[in-house]
C-alpha cells in the first residue's frame, strides 16, 4: 500500500473515532411496508406483494421522530422511506408532507413501477428532496432480475421524471450481475442519454433470495472487473461510484468519493416493519437494540448499539482475526455479518491482483 494512502487511512480511522463518540443522527430509515409490486431474484428481504406482516401506522413512526425532535437541527436529518416499495402506501403524499411541516427532509427508494408523472409531482409538493432509482441493466436483463414485464419501463419513467426536476437531488443504484457484468459499458450510455450523472453500483450479496440464485454473485475476477471499470469511468470525469460496503484496499480512494466507513449505528438508523431499532435497513441479522413499542428512539439511539460503534469484538472471527487491514476496516459492513457474527465474505479478499 502506498504511503500516501496508508495516511489518509489513518487520518479517516482517527476522524471515525471521533464520529463514533458523537454518533450524530444523520440518516433515519423508515422500513414503511414489506409489500411490494415485483418479485425480485435478489431480494434482501424477501419482500412480497402480499405479506401477513401489515404496513406500519404512520402515527407510530412519529414516536420515533417525537422522541429526537428536541435533540436534533431536523433540516440535518434526512428520513428515507423505504420498503418493500414505499409507493405501495397510499398515503406517501400525506406522511412526507407531515415530514416537510416537522423541518425533515425526506427521500424515498423505489423501483419506478407506480410512479406516474402525477404522482411524482404530488410527492415532490410533499416535500420529496431525495430519490433512489433502482436500475440493474438493460429491458431484458432489467426484467428477469426485477421478475416483471414492466419494471425496465417503469425504471426508466422515473428517472426521466427525476432528471426533468431541479428540486430533486437524486440518483441511480445498479446491482450487477454474471449477465451485466460484460454490458456496463452500454448500461452507462443508455442511463446518460436520460440524465443520469450519478450512478452507484454494487454486486450482489449472498442473503434472500440471492442464496437461491448462485447466477446473481459475482466471481473474484468479474467483481475486480467492475471496480476496474468504475476506476476508468472516474478517470474519464463520469460520477460513478462503488457503493458504500467493504474496504478495497489500493483502489481506495479511486472508486468512491470517500474513503471506506460503514456508518451503520454511527450516524444511520432505522426503525422496521415491526418496530425493531436498528442501524441501515440492508442489516438482515438481528441486530436489533430496542423497539419504539416499548423504548425510547433517542434513548437507544444515545445509549445503544455499542455492538456498531465498538466492532473489535469482530477479531474474534476468521477472516479477521489475524488481518493487518482490520484498523481501517473494523470487520467490513455490518449487514454481511450473520447472527452468529459470521462474516458472509471479506471484499479485500475477493481483489484480484
Amino acid at each position: 500500500m502506498k504511503t500516501r494512502l496508508r495516511i489518509a487511512l489513518e487520518l479517516e480511522r482517527l476522524r471515525r473515532n471521533n464520529l463514533k463518540e458523537l454518533h450524530p443522527l444523520r440518516q433515519l430509515f423508515w422500513e414503511s411496508t414489506l409489500r411490494c409490486n415485483v418479485s425480485c431474484l435478489h431480494c434482501g428481504s424477501d419482500c412480497r406483494t402480499a405479506v401477513t406482516q401489515p404496513d406500519m401506522p404512520f402515527n407510530d413512526f412519529l414516536k420515533a421522530i417525537d422522541s429526537i425532535t428536541p435533540h436534533v437541527d431536523p433540516h440535518r436529518v434526512m428520513i428515507i422511506i423505504s420498503g418493500g416499495e414505499p409507493l405501495m402506501r397510499t398515503d406517501l403524499e400525506q406522511n412526507g408532507a407531515e415530514l416537510q411541516r416537522r423541518g425533515f427532509p425526506w427521500g424515498m427508494v423505489t423501483n419506478g413501477v407506480a410512479l406516474t408523472p402525477k404522482r411524482f409531482q404530488a410527492l415532490v409538493q410533499a416535500g420529496l428532496r431525495s430519490m433512489t432509482v433502482s436500475f440493474d441493466g438493460l429491458k431484458d436483463d432489467h426484467n428477469w432480475l426485477r421478475n416483471h414485464p414492466l419494471a425496465f419501463d417503469g425504471a426508466t419513467r422515473a428517472i426521466r421524471l427525476a432528471a426533468d426536476e431541479p428540486r430533486l437531488v437524486w440518483d441511480v443504484v445498479t446491482c450487477v450481475n454474471q449477465r451485466t457484468i460484460d454490458k456496463l459499458p452500454q448500461i452507462r450510455d443508455y442511463l446518460w442519454s436520460l440524465g443520469v450523472r450519478d450512478w452507484r453500483i454494487f454486486g450482489i450479496d449472498p442473503m434472500g433470495r440471492a442464496k437461491e440464485n448462485p447466477e446473481l454473485i459475482l466471481n473474484d475476477e468479474q467483481f475486480t472487473r467492475m471496480l476496474n471499470f468504475i476506476k476508468s469511468e472516474r478517470e474519464a470525469g463520469r460520477h460513478v461510484s462503488y457503493s458504500c460496503e467493504g474496504f478495497l484496499g489500493d483502489y481506495e480512494g479511486q472508486v468512491r468519493d470517500h474513503l471506506y466507513q460503514c456508518a451503520a449505528g454511527i450516524s444511520v438508523a432505522s426503525v422496521l416493519i415491526d418496530g425493531s431499532i436498528s442501524a441501515c435497513t440492508s442489516i438482515r441479522g438481528k441486530y436489533y437494540q430496542g423497539n419504539i413499542y416499548k423504548d425510547d428512539f433517542w434513548e437507544v439511539w444515545e445509549h445503544g448499539f455499542q455492538n456498531y460503534r465498538n466492532r473489535q469484538w469482530m477479531r474474534k472471527k476468521e477472516p479477521c482475526n489475524d488481518c493487518k487491514m482490520f484498523r481501517y476496516c473494523e470487520g467490513n459492513g455490518m449487514h454481511l455479518r450473520e447472527e452468529n457474527g459470521e462474516l458472509m465474505f471479506c471484499h479485500l479478499k475477493r481483489i484480484v491482483n
